[in-house]
């Protein structure tokens, strides 16, 4: 079938799996070209594997340190004339590129947050690795079941306290208005986004894993966050989003305390500002990120997810010394996004940014490339007009 970008408001509802496998093969040839990542993970864990910094932790362990890969997600396959989702393709281009430099890869398909998916990654990593060193916490999703409650909890994107009101942009046409986000109303909307994106699950995952002796001596996760600048901070680090990162940070202390024995240890990486499908959906920050990469890149040190996840593997996570971290123990790989200069830069711009003269002054171009990207579509490299299957299989899964 030929596959065209169809977008809803932030989502784009199709993907294409040439456009996946062009994405996968830019990141792994960029890991490569970084070269080996010393000491670095041999058989890794990642939940959350198929879009983003969970993809982008893939492709480094494996590609970076020649790890063997289990990765978990929740993707839709394709049907007949209906694309799979753009995790799915990803996933089946990262297990193709991974086989044919004869890397283990396997992948488990359902939801992360339940038991029996926890207990089934566990069954295969006893079956085919035995124990792994690496565990990556991924996840971002808008809604979780509680594996022991069943309830299910639904996160909201609000500020505490007072309204917000600033610029945004629709990133599709580059129209700069105002917006205004009323506060949450109800402490229990604050509870269930902590619920979905805070550190209950993450600690769940390493509790299971440690009954089942499957973790390896020295077993490192890491799980990862984001602060911004201060003017996101009432939508997103003041707001129920930052409630939930305040949790999911403040899990590590717990985990390290389960890890003694194995002589592990836990970190949240506090990464930068990036398009992902994530991200696209937050008021004010598709502005944000298009004013700080026309800076960054004015001053050469832009990175997008792979660049970000090879730095913090080569860098921070196994650079042979102890790991830096900064007062509140995390992390610190957007330590270039809030650089004095960039941060100044930006304010700057932000003062000006409008609908007139948002195209001279910010990469809007770029964040809407990248944000299609995330789809499979917008490389160069792929014909859009040509007839592709969208048929694809994950290797590892009978879809």
């Amino acid at each position: 079938m030929i596959i065209e970008p169809r977008t809803r408001g932030f989502i784009c509802l199709t993907s294409h799996p040439d456009g996946a496998a062009a994405h996968v093969k830019k990141q792994i040839d960029y890991v490569k070209s970084k070269g080996e990542i010393k000491d670095g993970p041999s058989k890794a864990l990642i939940i959350g594997a198929s879009t983003g910094f969970g993809l982008s932790s893939r492709i480094t362990a494996a590609f970076g340190s020649g790890a063997s890969t289990i990765g978990v997600f929740f993707e839709k396959p394709a049907k007949a004339n209906r694309p799979a989702s753009a995790g799915w393709y990803n996933s089946a281009a990262f297990e193709k590129a991974a086989a044919a430099e004869g890397l283990y890869a396997k992948s488990i398909n359902g939801d992360a947050f339940s038991d029996e998916i926890k207990q089934e990654t566990i069954e295969l990593i006893k079956k085919d690795l035995g124990e792994i060193d690496l565990v990556v916490y991924s996840l971002a999703s808008p809604r979780r079941k509680h594996p022991k409650t069943g309830e299910v909890h639904s996160s909201v994107l609000k500020p505490i306290g007072q309204s917000f009101e600033n610029k945004t942009v629709d990133f599709h046409t580059g129209e700069v208005s105002n917006i205004k986000i009323d506060p949450v109303e109800k402490q229990e909307d604050i509870d269930n986004t902590v619920a979905v994106m805070g550190g209950e699950d993450w600690k769940f995952w390493i509790e299971e894993l440690k009954k089942a002796g499957v973790l390896a001596e020295g077993v490192k996760t890491v799980a990862y966050s984001y602060i911004g600048p201060e003017l996101t901070f009432p939508i997103y680090r003041n707001g129920t989003i930052g409630k939930a990162k305040d949790n999911l940070e403040g899990t590590v202390s717990e985990l390290n305390d389960l890890l003694s024995e194995e002589n592990g240890k836990a970190y949240v990486s506090v990464n930068k500002a990036l398009v992902t499908q994530s991200s696209s959906a937050i008021p004010v920050v598709p502005l944000y990120i298009s004013l700080l990469y026309k800076v960054m890149k004015e001053k050469g040190i832009h990175e997008g997810t792979i660049e970000q996840m090879q730095r913090l593997f080569a860098e921070r996570l196994y650079a042979g010394e102890g790991v830096t971290l900064d007062e509140q123990g995390r992390i610190r790989v957007d330590d270039w996004e809030m650089r004095d200069d960039v941060q100044v830069e930006v304010q700057k711009l932000w003062n000006r940014a409008n609908s007139d003269n948002l195209e001279e002054i910010s990469d809007i171009k770029g964040y809407r490339k990248e944000f299609f990207q995330l789809f499979g579509f917008d490389f160069d490299e792929v014909d859009y007009d040509k007839d592709t299957n969208e048929l694809i299989d994950i290797p590892s899964i009978s879809s």
